[in-house]
């Protein structure tokens, strides 16, 4: 059977991200969100999670691009000596990581301190991933992981798009498939890491070639196309609000574009929508 979780990223970034989660989830067709544990609208989205109990939340742990949970003197490998937020840009983050000035203790201790501030207001967390997938890299996975089980999370996203997506991606920019073919060289090592970390994960995600580009006809390709296993379809539906502006993501556009083809997956019955919860059924440990 094709199993589906359909996770919406960036919950509690703004009140209009959280709208359009939450307009998904009960539509049927948004089973699960990874919540920030440090953004705008984290109070308002923690709220709502807390009155919606069917909507599966993990933490989307943020390591660029936002405010830490620790205070800067804590983290100063990942934070900025003149701002005291995380480094701003991807490449900021990699360039520092690949070059041995990113501190593998502040990346266990600023996600154990996220992961901690969500399950502290009552939250039980099914899984993990990160903010622009940096835990892609092994650097970065083996103490976010870590992290994790010290908190009794198991399951993390497998960010790694396989071939038959890729194929089933129309629309999507040269550049982009080149980027994600060139990353999808780090997969062996990424699930070499989960299995001796003891974690659990899906067979892979989909929707990650299509950001930004993500439209009904994707949706129905994607949707078409899947196969037997377990598969994760990654999301940033929100709605184009002046709070959206302000958060300066480049998901401008492109979020209520997202929010309207994911209605899509009602023409496929056939695809059991399921949570990151499904994977692993274990007592949880709050950290």
């Amino acid at each position: 059977m094709s199993r589906l979780i359909v996770n919406a990223d960036d919950f509690g970034l703004t009140s209009g991200v959280n709208r359009a989660i939450l307009e998904l989830h009960r539509a049927g067709v948004l089973t699960s969100a990874t919540l920030m544990a440090n953004a705008a609208a984290t109070a308002e989205a923690v709220a709502l999670a807390h009155a919606t109990p069917t909507l599966r939340v993990g933490c989307h742990v943020v390591l660029v691009d936002g405010a830490p949970a620790l205070a800067p003197h804590q983290i100063s490998s990942l934070t900025s000596a003149r701002t005291g937020q995380l480094h701003p840009t991807l490449g900021t983050f990699l360039q520092r990581l690949l070059t041995d000035r990113i501190r593998s203790s502040e990346i266990e201790a600023e996600a154990r301190a996220q992961i901690a501030q969500l399950q502290s207001q009552g939250l039980h967390l099914t899984h993990i991933d990160t903010h622009k997938h940096t835990h892609m890299f092994p650097g970065v996975l083996r103490p976010l992981l870590r992290a994790a089980r010290a908190c009794g999370v198991r399951a993390v996203r497998n960010p790694f798009e396989p071939a038959w997506s890729q194929s089933a991606t129309p629309g999507a920019p040269w550049m982009r498939r080149m980027q994600v073919a060139l990353l999808r060289r780090l997969a062996p090592a990424f699930r070499r890491i989960v299995a001796e970390e003891g974690f659990t994960t899906t067979d892979g995600s989909i929707g990650v070639l299509a950001t930004g580009t993500l439209d009904a006809r994707t949706v129905s390709s994607l949707a078409a196309a899947l196969p037997e296993g377990i598969f994760e379809l990654v999301s940033h539906p929100g709605y184009h609000d002046a709070d959206l502006a302000r958060a300066h993501t480049r998901l401008l556009g492109s979020r209520e574009a997202e929010l309207q083809a994911l209605h899509v997956l009602q023409l496929f019955p056939q695809i059991d929508l399921v949570s990151f919860a499904e994977l692993t059924q274990r007592p949880v440990k709050i950290c």
